[in-house]
C-alpha cells in the first residue's frame, strides 16, 4: 500500500458531476412526494425551488473552498484549514455519521425493493448480496465506478422521461391539453409559508451530492477546477430533476388523498399513472438507482475515512493508505461494508431519522469557514463583491440553515449529541496519548 499518488487514471468533470448525481438518489422524489404533499398542502414543485435555492448557497461556499484549498475536500478538511485542527476534527466526526449511514440506507433500501421482487429468497442473504457486490466494485479504482453510475443514473432518468410522458398523454387525453400547460403545480392555491419551508427542510437533504464530491479531489484531473464546477453542476442538475419530476406528479395527484400510504407512495404513483407492467419496470429502475446511490456514498465514505486517517485521526497505517494496484483506500472500503452489513440487524425507520445531523454539521462548518478564512484571515472584506462574498452569503446561507436545525427530528439530535459525545471521548484519548508519549520520550 502506498500514498494516493499511485492513482494514474483522473476523473473527468463528466465523470464526478455523475458520481455526485448518484449520490443524490434522482428517484427518491417519488419516494419522499406523498409525505411532502402533505406537509406543504399540495406544493412539492416550489418546495423543491426553495431547498434548492437555500441549497446553491451552500453548494458555492463549498465550490469557493475546493477553488482555493490545497487540501482534499469534504467540509472536514474546509473546517481544519480556516478554524483549526480541533474544529475540523469535530466536523469530520458529525459529518462521519452521515457518510457511514447512508451506504446502510442504501443497502437497506436494495434489500427491501429485493426482497419484494422475489421473496423467495431471506431479507439476510439480499442485505448480503448488496453489500457484498458494491463494497467489490469499490475495491477497484474509481473509473470503474464512475461508468457504472453512469449507467445506474441514466436508466432510472429515463424512466422519469417515460412516466412524464404518459402523464401528459393521461391528462391531454381525459381533460385536455390545458390542463397540462397550468402553473397549479407550483401555487395550488395555498399561500402559508411556514408548511413550504417545513417541507423545503425535508428535501435539502435530497441534494446531499455536492459535499459528496469535495471527496474525490485527489482522484480528479485538474481538481480546482472541475471539483468547483462538480459541485454546482451537481446540484442543479439533481435541482432539475427533482423539479421537473415534482411538477409531473403534482399535476397528476394534486394531493396525496388519493395515496393509500402516503409515506410509500412511489408504488401507488406509478401504478395509477402506467399500470402494473409500468410499475415493475419502474420498481427496477429504483434498485438500480439505490444501486447508483450505495456505490456513490461507499465511496465517499472511505474517501473521508482516509482523509482523516492520512491525518492520522484514525489510524494511519490502515486508513490513510491507498493500495498498490488497486488505487483505492482499501481498507477504508473494507470498514463501510463491515458498518453496512449491519443493515441484517436494523430497519429503515431506525436509521433513516438519523441521518439528517451530521449533514447539518458540515453545511453550518463550511458556511461558517468561508467567512472565517476570506473574511477574517485574508482580509477580503474592501469593496461591496468582497462582503457580498464573504460576509453576506455566508450569513444568509448560515440563516437558511438555522431552519432545517429547526426542523431536525428529535431523534436524530439525540443520536447525534451521542454520537458527538462519543467524539470528544475519542479526542480526549488521543491527546492524552499524545501527551504521555511526549512525556516518555523527554526522559
Amino acid at each position: 500500500m502506498e500514498n494516493r499518488s499511485v492513482v494514474l487514471k483522473k476523473l473527468s468533470l463528466w465523470q464526478v458531476t455523475i458520481i455526485g448525481i448518484a449520490y443524490m438518489t434522482p428517484m427518491t422524489v417519488f419516494d419522499t412526494f406523498g409525505i411532502v404533499s402533505g406537509i406543504t398542502e399540495g406544493r412539492v414543485p416550489l418546495a423543491y425551488l426553495l431547498a434548492l435555492c437555500a441549497m446553491l448557497l451552500t453548494a458555492w461556499s463549498y465550490a469557493r473552498f475546493s477553488r482555493e484549498s490545497e487540501h482534499s475536500g469534504s467540509a472536514y478538511s474546509y473546517t481544519a484549514e480556516s478554524c483549526g485542527a480541533k474544529s475540523g476534527f469535530f466536523v469530520g466526526w458529525c459529518s462521519l455519521l452521515d457518510y457511514l449511514l447512508l451506504p446502510l440506507i442504501n443497502v437497506l433500501l436494495a434489500a427491501i425493493y429485493l426482497t419484494a421482487l422475489i421473496p423467495s429468497l431471506p431479507y439476510w442473504f439480499w442485505v448480503i448480496l448488496s453489500t457484498s457486490v458494491v463494497t467489490l466494485v469499490n475495491c477497484f479504482r474509481i473509473r470503474i465506478l464512475a461508468n457504472l453510475s453512469l449507467v445506474f443514473v441514466f436508466a432510472p432518468v429515463l424512466l422519469m422521461f417515460v412516466f412524464i410522458y404518459l402523464v401528459v398523454n393521461g391528462i391531454s387525453s381525459s381533460e385536455g391539453a390545458t390542463h397540462v400547460l397550468t402553473l397549479k403545480p407550483l401555487w395550488h392555491g395555498s399561500q402559508e409559508l411556514l408548511p413550504l419551508i417545513a417541507g423545503a427542510s425535508v428535501l435539502c437533504f435530497s441534494f446531499l451530492g455536492f459535499d459528496a464530491v469535495t471527496t474525490l479531489s485527489s482522484e480528479t484531473k485538474n481538481p480546482k477546477q472541475n471539483i468547483p464546477r462538480a459541485v454546482i453542476l451537481t446540484t442543479l442538475t439533481g435541482g432539475f430533476i427533482f423539479f421537473s419530476a415534482a411538477w409531473f406528479i403534482q399535476l397528476y395527484y394534486p394531493s396525496n388523498i388519493r395515496f393509500q400510504h402516503p409515506q410509500e407512495a412511489l408504488p401507488e404513483i406509478v401504478l395509477y399513472v402506467g399500470g402494473a407492467l409500468f410499475q415493475s419496470i419502474f420498481l427496477v429502475g429504483q434498485i438500480m438507482n439505490t444501486a447508483a446511490s450505495g456505490l456513490a456514498s461507499h465511496a465517499s465514505a472511505s474517501r473521508l475515512l482516509y482523509i482523516m486517517g492520512k491525518d492520522n485521526i484514525f489510524p494511519q497505517k490502515y486508513f490513510g493508505t491507498f493500495h498498490r494496484t488497486l488505487g483505492t483506500p482499501i481498507f477504508s472500503v473494507l470498514f463501510v461494508g463491515i458498518i453496512s452489513m449491519s443493515a441484517i440487524f436494523l430497519n429503515l425507520a431506525q436509521v433513516v431519522s438519523l441521518i439528517s445531523f451530521g449533514a447539518l454539521v458540515a453545511f453550518t462548518a463550511v458556511n461558517f469557514s468561508v467567512f472565517v478564512k476570506f473574511y477574517l484571515k485574508e482580509n477580503h472584506r474592501k469593496g461591496f463583491k468582497n462582503k457580498c462574498l464573504n460576509l453576506f452569503l455566508p450569513f444568509i446561507s448560515v440563516t437558511c440553515i438555522v431552519f432545517l436545525w429547526l426542523n431536525l427530528d428529535t431523534t436524530a439530535l439525540t443520536f447525534g449529541c451521542a454520537w458527538l459525545f462519543v467524539g470528544i471521548l475519542l479526542f480526549a484519548y488521543k491527546r492524552i496519548k499524545k501527551q504521555s508519549i511526549a512525556i516518555t520520550s523527554s526522559y
